[in-house]
């Protein structure tokens, strides 16, 4: 395999993961409109939020499965996953339906990132992981940048059904890319067929103090992350009157901060090292949250507490997949997707407490829970890697 024939996969799956992860954020910015689209209470809209995140705890079960027949199986399967939930919500665009597209679309999501991250994690040296890990991670800032400004103009132009299907046919369609331009494999990653058994996978990987602080760190930046995420929509149209495409536009601003942490993870995060990386990220996350309520005052500097938010989270989490990538060499599918499904448990729970803090305490009550979570999660990350080597 050339660089070159390397460089066009990762374009591909990076594209594919834009559409994902396109998918599964453009609920939260738009939550509003769409509770009045389907006639339902806003909490309706944000308990779908909650149902997309707990999705990611059934990575544990599915992901394990490419470390034992090959990562492409599990990409394929994720796009197909996304794409039947697109067509099914574009179709009959009812609550019920798209109840069955969140599950089924953060399905796909579940099983299609722990695989990539994976694959990376097969060819690429870890001295150069960063780097691919963040470009690989760039399809997350798009989603903000790219996917959802242009998911706002086909609501406003098209209406919320078309908006489905032509997410269902793009993902239709990288689904043919993948399955014609990356190569099918094998589970190259665990050679010893003792340890192909989905049980004994999770039991050595739980051995593993440094995997188990990984997990910890992320179920408590999964929490940090959402309490505000599922707000900050609210926040904005409440405080400064934004309309649909003026917050599809405004979310950008999240966007340009996670491409500034991404690309700062890749450029950065292997020359000062993955695991002092991550915890410089977790306690400019603290910082940010902290100063979260100061920063009420305009539109402007509203944003402008969104971009360094977003920045150092997106910088946190980035190394913190790189890193994952080395925690179980002997199982990185399945190592991966316990740090998706453990962030994902602390998102569903940071969507269904979020909304409930907000309302009781605010920007304050926000910031604070945030960065007391990120701050938990620090101390069980520190643990889990003393004296932990690449």
């Amino acid at each position: 395999m050339t660089p070159v024939q390397f460089g066009i996969r990762i374009v591909i799956v990076t594209l594919s993961r834009l559409l994902l992860n396109t998918s599964r954020r453009f609920i939260y910015t738009f939550a509003p409109a769409l509770s009045r689209f389907l006639g339902v209470p806003l909490t309706s809209i944000t308990s779908l939020i909650a149902i997309n995140q707990g999705t990611s705890v059934l990575g544990v079960v599915l992901a394990p499965l490419g470390d034992r027949f090959g990562y492409k199986l599990l990409m394929l399967g994720g796009l197909a996953s996304l794409t039947a939930g697109m067509f099914a919500a574009g179709i009959l665009p009812i609550y019920a339906t798209l109840v069955f597209t969140v599950i089924v679309a953060g399905l796909g999501k579940t099983i299609f990132d722990p695989a990539i991250q994976a694959y990376v994690g097969v060819r690429v040296p870890f001295e150069r992981r960063g780097l691919v890990i963040g470009i690989l991670e760039l399809s997350w800032a798009g989603s903000t940048i790219v996917g959802i400004p242009l998911a706002g103009l086909l609501i406003e132009k098209a209406g919320w059904q078309y908006t489905f299907i032509v997410f269902g046919a793009l993902s239709l369609l990288f689904f043919i890319f993948i399955l014609v331009i990356v190569p099918w494999d094998k589970g190259i990653d665990t050679p010893d067929s003792s340890q192909l058994k989905m049980l004994q996978l999770w039991k050595n990987l739980l051995k593993n103090r440094a995997a188990r602080g990984a997990l910890i760190f992320s179920f408590f930046i999964g929490i940090a992350n959402d309490n505000i995420f599922v707000i900050y929509a609210s926040w904005l149209e409440d405080s400064f009157a934004l309309s649909i495409v003026a917050l599809g536009i405004g979310t950008s601003v999240i966007g340009l901060s996670e491409i500034t942490g991404e690309v700062g993870t890749a450029l950065f995060a292997d020359k000062i090292g993955l695991k002092k990386a991550v915890i410089v990220g977790a306690i400019g996350s603290i910082i940010s949250f902290i100063l979260l309520p100061f920063f009420d005052g305009s539109l402007f500097s509203a944003l402008i507490a969104l971009f360094f938010i977003f920045l150092t989270f997106e910088f946190t989490v980035v190394c913190t997949l790189s890193l994952g990538t080395e925690l179980s060499i002997d199982s990185r599918a399945t190592m991966m997707s316990g740090i998706f499904a453990s962030a994902g448990i602390g998102r569903m729970i940071g969507a269904i407490i979020g909304g409930h803090v907000w309302v009781k305490g605010g920007l304050w009550a926000i910031g604070s829970v945030s960065a007391g979570c990120t701050f938990l999660g620090l101390i069980g990350l520190i643990w889990g890697l003393k004296g932990w080597k690449a």
